[in-house]
């Protein structure tokens, strides 16, 4: 350890930590806070994972990473009813995880940015991990 240690007192609520002595590193907190993103980052991140929590939603998402479409495709592709999908779609807007493109009557939808195709790429190479992790610790056991 680096830097400065504090020992810092166990409570009740820390029972059944890890740590048999509480020491908080001082200099390696301080070196963390100081990268820690702002609030309001940390917030706008939060609804973005927040929007993820539900399969629907993202299943609108993984179809996008093949380009736009339209809400009946979607809701084609989906299973979810046109309505589900154009309430989705609404929320999946406001903090920018996907974009509209209208021509004439209709509405096209498509992913805001290469980041949100990213973290989709990402999230699903994780899952596929997880998943192979789980079923080599059952052919195993």
């Amino acid at each position: 350890m680096t830097g400065t240690a504090q020992t810092l007192p166990t409570t009740p609520s820390q029972a059944g930590s890890d740590c048999a002595v509480r020491l908080v590193d001082a200099d390696r907190v301080e070196a963390v806070r100081s990268r820690m993103p702002a609030d309001s980052d940390v917030t706008d991140l939060a609804v973005i994972f927040g929007l993820l929590s539900d399969p629907g939603r993202v299943r609108i998402l993984i179809a996008l990473l093949e380009g736009e479409m339209c809400v009946c495709d979607l809701a084609a592709t989906t299973g979810l009813s046109e309505s589900g999908v154009s309430h989705a779609l609404r929320l999946l807007r406001g903090p920018r995880v996907v974009q509209v493109r209208r021509s004439g009557r209709m509405a096209y939808y498509s992913l805001a940015d290469s980041h949100v195709r990213m973290l989709l790429d990402l999230g699903l190479t994780h899952v596929g991990h997880a998943g192979q992790d789980r079923l080599q610790a059952v052919s195993n056991s």
